[in-house]
C-alpha cells in the first residue's frame, strides 16, 4: 500500500512495525515478515541516519524507536496509523497482533 510511497516493502513494513509496536529491531522485524534482516538493517539505518529514528543499545541488540525530536515523525505517524486501521484484519492477526511479552505465571 504504501510500498511506492516509501520506496521498498521492506522499507514499508518496517514503519509498519514501528508505529504499531513503538519499538523494534531488525532481526525480529525481518522474521515477523519473512524478509532478509540485511534489508531490514539497512532501512532502520536510513532512517535513523534522516532522523527519524533513534536507537539505543540493550544487551548486544540495537533497539530502534520513533525520535519525538522530529516535527515530521506526527504526520508520519498518523499516516502510518491510517494504513494500518485500513489493512485486512487477517493481514493484522498475522502481522501486528503479537505477544511481545510472556504472560504472568499465574494465568491459564
Amino acid at each position: 500500500m504504501l510500498e511506492a510511497l516509501f520506496g521498498s516493502r521492506a522499507a514499508e513494513r518496517v514503519l509498519l512495525h514501528l508505529q504499531n509496536y513503538g519499538e523494534g529491531y531488525g532481526r525480529d522485524i525481518a522474521q515477523t515478515f519473512g524478509l532478509y534482516p540485511t534489508s531490514v538493517n539497512a532501512q532502520l539505518r536510513k532512517f535513523e541516519e534522516a532522523g527519524f529514528l533513534v536507537r539505543r543499545t540493550l544487551g548486544r541488540t540495537r533497539l530502534y524507536s520513533w525520535n519525538p525530536r522530529n516535527p515530521l515523525v506526527a504526520p508520519l505517524r498518523t499516516l502510518l496509523q491510517a494504513a494500518l486501521e485500513s489493512l485486512p484484519e487477517n493481514e493484522l492477526e498475522t502481522y501486528f497482533r503479537q505477544r511481545h511479552r510472556p504472560r504472568k505465571f499465574s494465568k491459564p
